[in-house]
């Protein structure tokens, strides 16, 4: 395993400890269910313009095209998932619950599908990944807003 690999691995898994704290929290700590929250929201929203602003670089690599995405697209795309999540900050609950998940869905799609022959294959393991966790632990959210 080269060096990159087992930082970008090691970077990811610790990039779940907020969301899995979040989620679970909620139900080992109820009494703070409201700041729980709060932070498991922005999180996930910063989390999610970190991730869309990768694609920035992708769509200037001249010789990498990111094929079957233009240039244009990707850079789209990127700023399409940046301002969705950050604008979804701003909306009740209930619509964060369903727009969360749906947008790390659509990014691990994204990556999976589209840029398939751009990453490597133990990358796209390692986003399909933490993506099942990510949007597990909103789906607990999710079930906790819906059920308190």
């Amino acid at each position: 395993m080269i060096a990159i690999q087992r930082l970008a691995i090691l970077v990811g898994l610790a990039g779940l400890i907020p969301f899995l704290v979040g989620a679970f929290g909620l139900f080992l700590m109820p009494e703070h269910d409201a700041w729980l929250i709060k932070w498991f929201y922005i999180y996930s929203a910063g989390l999610l313009a970190f991730m869309s602003g990768v694609y920035w670089p992708v769509a200037m690599q001249l010789e990498n095209r990111c094929y079957p995405l233009s240039p244009m697209v990707t850079l789209i795309i990127s700023q399409v998932l940046f301002l969705t999540g950050g604008l979804t900050l701003l909306l009740p609950l209930g619509w964060r619950a369903v727009i969360y998940p749906a947008l790390y869905l659509g990014l691990c799609l994204i990556d999976v599908r589209w840029l398939y022959n751009y990453w490597p294959q133990w990358y796209r393991r390692l986003r399909i990944g933490l993506t099942v966790v990510v949007v597990t632990c909103q789906l607990m959210v999710m079930a906790w807003l819906y059920l308190h």
